[in-house]
């Protein structure tokens, strides 16, 4: 069985050593709802690549404490996997989110595609952003990730072509292509371009490519937005160290 994930404590710097208490919701979770005993290990992380990994000291209703005995900073990966995803139906969007964090993704732009059904207007982007983070958050948590991919503000045709030129690679999923995914580097950026339930536009398709995009097809099928990217994904990365 894995070691349970739970966040540490704001402003919390450990030490090998030292004793970190769990209160709140994390609390309540680790002692209440996973009823986490006495000796048990855990692991605590922070989002941005702290992991303290430790044995369970104290349990109490609603809390517990850690005894700490080793903390370690994981790297940053030298290859990072950013994702333009097109803003999905409902909660599909969440499931889109929770998918890309769970493979591995570094970046998740949102991205108000020409053909989305879904729009965000009025104070749905601020409402939709916090959607996504907290999706990314608990997917982190579940995936025992070290990092919480950064969500960014939702993004027009033309952010997304403004971001291509930083990319060591971009590919855009489109059904038409006839190119499969190709190998990608060990470093740098690779971003991959999901379009919404309707497709990517013509025009849409024409400055990804003029920007230096790639068109690639995944299979002989049509996969929903919600799914197509962390598929793409596993794919790319099951051919890099990151998943070797």
């Amino acid at each position: 069985m894995s070691t349970p994930v739970f966040w540490l404590p704001e402003e919390c710097d450990p030490a090998s050593g030292a004793t970190v208490a769990l209160t709140g919701a994390e609390g309540h979770h680790a002692a209440d709802v996973r009823r986490l005993r006495t000796g048990e290990r855990v692991e605590l992380v922070d989002g941005a690549g702290l992991r303290v990994r430790g044995r369970v000291a104290t349990v109490e209703r609603g809390w517990l404490s850690v005894d700490v005995e080793t903390v370690v900073r994981e790297p940053a990966p030298s290859l990072r996997i950013e994702v333009v995803q097109a803003l999905p139906k409902g909660d599909r969007a969440e499931l889109a989110v929770e998918l890309l964090t769970e493979v591995g993704v570094d970046v998740i732009v949102p991205w108000a595609a020409a053909r989305c059904v879904t729009r965000w207007r009025g104070d749905r982007p601020t409402r939709g952003l916090q959607r996504w983070q907290a999706a990314a958050r608990e997917a982190a948590k579940q995936s025992r990730r070290a990092y919480v991919p950064d969500v960014t503000l939702m993004a027009t045709t033309a952010d997304v072509v403004s971001r291509l030129p930083s990319a060591a690679l971009a590919l855009v999923l489109d059904e038409s292509a006839t190119e499969s995914p190709p190998d990608i580097p060990d470093h740098g950026n690779v971003m991959v371009i999901v379009g919404p339930e309707g497709g990517i536009s013509e025009y849409e398709l024409a400055a990804f490519d003029a920007a230096g995009a790639r068109a690639v097809r995944l299979g002989p099928t049509v996969m929903r937005t919600s799914t197509a990217g962390a598929v793409a994904v596993a794919i790319l990365l099951s051919r890099t160290p990151r998943w070797g």
